[in-house]
């Protein structure tokens, strides 16, 4: 049968509307999953960092905790299956605290991004930065974290379990505290010339402080329960969430459910990979509300501009504030303006099962970004 020509006027229509939907497509550029995204800088300069992180940055906001630590017992759960889509190499961008940094050891990024509404977090990943750059090993880390003399034995081949069960019984010193803070100071200030403000050295003083007050057995609601925090650091306090148990020393030790311990400090390797990234200033917190209208879409600009990829971005809960605020579809359009291809993953909890189950923030889920977000791609040009 001979095929029928469609009228002039059906014909266009159908080729306009075939038009919109590649450009939409294109316009979040899409590429298949074997395409070798370019590189990002190999470093950034001690100004590249700042100017980074400032520019990109939003006015100061709160939530309910300071998040010295995160909550999620089950967080590595997800990490074997993401590690069979996400790749490595790329960009990974989270929320938070060190979980964060489990996940990139994981995924092996060529740069990171911490996007947080409170300015509390940025000065927490500036000490984190500080800590990495001063630390020769794992040992050494945990000794400046928690203010501890470093106890005997300890060394690079050290179990992650040895290193914190040595700790747990080691005593808080003062005099290591403020050495420790000086010293952070020093790296930040005087090593890189960052302009940090006064409330920037509060933040950064609440942090450490409750680190060595709490030391290892610190929880998600050590620090808020014992005292006020200053107002940088952005926690309002008053039914900030439960701490599941969880303390610093359990996350670390922990596994991804089939036996393997994939916490940032559970290898020398993990270790290393962290300490690097840092010294070359590819860990850059950033001050950002996700239904703001700045930050993600700043970040998006930015990654464009050096040809970057996202690889995984975690979003902890953050979602279910959103919606209870009526900001998720501004999320939404922000985040379908980063550079995604089929393979870019969403790392969420309190939201779908992994195969193990949980409840609350133990219900940790990955997804494809760009399904995700299909709805949300016309907002987003």
């Amino acid at each position: 049968m001979k095929p029928q020509r469609l009228p002039d006027n059906r014909r266009r229509r159908f080729l306009l509307a075939a038009s919109l939907v590649f450009v939409i497509i294109i316009g979040v550029r899409t590429v298949p999953s074997g395409h070798a995204a370019a590189t990002p800088p190999k470093e950034l300069t001690d100004q590249q960092f700042w100017n980074l992180s400032k520019e990109s940055s939003e006015e100061d906001g709160v939530f309910r905790s300071d998040n010295l630590l995160s909550n999620e017992s089950s967080f590595q759960y997800i990490i074997p299956n993401l590690l069979k889509t996400a790749k490595q190499g790329r960009v990974y961008l989270g929320v938070g605290p060190e979980q964060n940094f489990t996940y990139i050891a994981a995924l092996k990024p060529a740069i990171a991004i911490i996007i947080d509404i409170r300015h509390g977090n940025l000065d927490v990943h500036l000490m984190y930065k500080a800590l990495f750059e001063l630390s020769k090993d794992r040992a050494d880390f945990v000794s400046r974290l928690f203010s501890r003399k470093r106890p005997n034995g300890l060394t690079e081949k050290s179990s992650v379990s040895d290193i914190f069960n040595a700790y747990l019984e080691a005593e808080g010193s003062k005099d290591l505290y403020e050495e420790n803070l000086k010293a952070i100071q020093d790296v930040l200030m005087k090593k890189h010339g960052f302009a940090l403000t006064s409330g920037d050295i509060d933040g950064i003083r609440w942090a450490l402080g409750n680190y060595y007050q709490f030391g290892p057995e610190i929880n998600y609601n050590s620090s808020l329960s014992a005292s006020v925090p200053p107002t940088i650091v952005g926690a309002i306090g008053g039914g900030f969430g439960g701490s599941n148990g969880v303390t610093y020393a359990s996350l670390m030790m922990a596994d991804d459910g089939l036996g393997q311990n994939r916490s940032f400090l559970a290898s020398q390797e993990n270790f290393e990979f962290l300490k690097d990234l840092e010294a070359r200033n590819l860990v850059i917190p950033v001050v950002g509300d996700f239904g703001g209208n700045k930050a993600i879409r700043a970040v998006a600009t930015y990654l464009k501009s050096i040809d970057a990829m996202v690889s995984a971005f975690y979003l902890s809960n953050v979602e279910q504030f959103l919606g209870q605020g009526g900001k998720w579809r501004t999320f939404c359009a922000s985040a379908a303006s980063l550079p995604l291809d089929n393979t870019s993953s969403f790392i969420r909890s309190g939201r779908g099962r992994n195969v193990f189950g949980g409840g609350g923030v133990q219900n940790s889920s990955t997804s494809a970004m760009f399904e995700d977000l299909m709805p949300c791609l016309p907002a987003a040009r």
